[in-house]
């Protein structure tokens, strides 16, 4: 029996990296959801069927209430509130390892004594810490991605000086906990890590701002996945330490590719965020004025021009004007234009949010262009369409070396003939910057709701 679970185990180690392959490339991105699917159901199975287990009427209620629940959020939940359910889910997770971790040390049947009751206590002490960071500073995310909470950072006095102090303190309480058995009274030295560590997680992803929230949620990704680590560790589960070994690795990795596509180091990120207030920005300069334009002048347009790039944001999403997008794209290939998105990095508020809702409206893989490889195409691209897209679209990243976005790599759409701004106002975008493009001699605006503005678009064309 023992071999036969530790079979199905490896099996669907393998099937989770194969799912991580598979999601790396929107073409193979079903496939690799299925294999995650598949690997997911052998696990739980060969756990639930284990000899550990034995109490299956509970586990059987609340695989139901959880799967109910699922349910109800999948079918309920828009694509433009992933980003805050993913936070959400990954809240659970840690909650799930603190849960987990005081039911390890304060569990009557601990057996552990000499060095394996210090590798045990080590497993759950870094356990509780790593999942009370994930459950507070996850909510905090959630806040802040529907609005709840304040969008810029949070700068209190010293607060590196806070962060470091509160890390030296729960270092020197390990030190102090792992040697002890839970009769030696070290649970009260732990209850005050995992309250220190509750408030860090609150610290920490408070204090990033808003236009840093895509890394956000990728780090957020990396600590559920060392948090569940943790939690194989301390219930000797081979699977749970290899899968949470791959969430946390993968999102670490992750995280480092959303940064450097903002030209951000990652450990900035954790301690600060470039997400303030206008007054910081420049915002008082005087730009100029916008020239706004119609939907009969823009179809006049991209029935003339033989180029079109279109570059989506989180606008589009908020409009889920994706399927409209795409029915656009189809009238003016079969006008033999030559149609394609520039995806940036950082669009959305999820890592390839915009590949996903692409995807969702069935756009050809083939024209979705990421921005290293599109950006030197914009000089010869007769019209631009920026639908709902604001900071990564911002010229000052690269013109203006004091704004809080410089050095940001940026879609560089200024630089073709004609640029089309899709929005429903002049409202700044998630940093809290202006943006100079609105201002400049090729750009328009075309101000209104985007799913109603490319109907009108692609109707005027047909």
């Amino acid at each position: 029996m023992i071999g036969t679970i530790s079979m199905a185990y490896l099996f669907s180690a393998v099937m989770f990296i194969l799912s991580l392959g598979g999601l790396s490339s929107q073409e193979t991105a079903k496939r690799g959801n299925w294999y995650g699917v598949t690997g997911m159901v052998v696990a739980v199975l060969a756990t639930i069927f284990s000899a550990s287990v034995q109490a299956y009427w509970l586990i059987a209620l609340v695989m139901t209430i959880g799967a109910a629940i699922g349910l109800v959020l999948a079918h309920r939940v828009e694509m433009t509130a992933m980003p805050q359910l993913v936070a959400m889910l990954h809240s659970f997770v840690g909650l799930a390892a603190v849960l987990i971790g005081w039911n390890s040390y304060l569990d009557p049947g601990y057996h552990y004594t000499g060095s394996a009751m210090v590798i045990h206590n080590t497993e759950i002490y870094l356990g509780i810490f790593i999942g009370a960071i994930t459950l507070t500073g996850s909510l905090v995310a959630f806040g802040k991605l529907q609005g709840f909470i304040s969008g810029k950072p949070l700068t209190l006095p010293a607060r590196h000086l806070l962060n470091l102090v509160a890390l030296i303190v729960i270092v020197l309480m390990l030190f102090i906990v792992v040697p002890q058995s839970p009769n030696g009274g070290a649970a009260f030295l732990i209850l005050v890590m995992t309250i220190i560590a509750l408030l860090l997680g609150i610290h920490l992803i408070a204090a990033i701002g808003g236009a840093d929230m895509p890394v956000v949620i990728s780090m957020l990704n990396s600590y559920s996945g060392w948090a569940a680590a943790a939690t194989g560790f301390m219930l000797s589960n081979d699977l749970l330490i290899v899968v949470g070994a791959l969430v946390g690795s993968s999102g670490a990795i992750l995280s480092y590719i959303m940064c450097r596509g903002m030209n951000r180091s990652f450990i900035s990120v954790i301690l600060g965020g470039f997400g303030t207030d206008s007054s910081a920005t420049g915002g008082d300069e005087d730009h100029g004025e916008v020239v706004a334009t119609t939907f009969e002048e823009l179809a006049d347009a991209l029935d003339m021009a033989d180029s079109v790039i279109i570059v989506p944001g989180f606008g589009m999403a908020v409009a889920t004007a994706q399927t409209a997008v795409s029915d656009l794209t189809d009238v003016l290939r079969k006008k033999g234009k030559t149609v394609r998105f520039a995806i940036h990095p950082v669009a959305g508020r999820l890592p390839g949010h915009m590949n996903v809702l692409l995807a969702e409206a069935n756009v050809p893989y083939d024209i979705v262009m990421e921005m290293d490889e599109i950006n030197p195409d914009f000089k010869k691209t007769d019209v631009v369409l920026v639908i709902g897209a604001n900071d990564i679209v911002n010229p000052d990243a690269i013109e203006r070396p004091n704004s809080p976005i410089a050095g940001m790599p940026v879609l560089e759409v200024w630089n073709a003939r004609l640029c089309v701004v899709l929005k429903r106002s002049m409202a700044t975008g998630y940093a809290g910057v202006k943006n100079p493009l609105f201002y400049k001699e090729n750009t328009r605006m075309l101000f209104g709701d985007a799913k109603e503005s490319v109907h009108r678009i692609a109707h005027a064309l047909e």
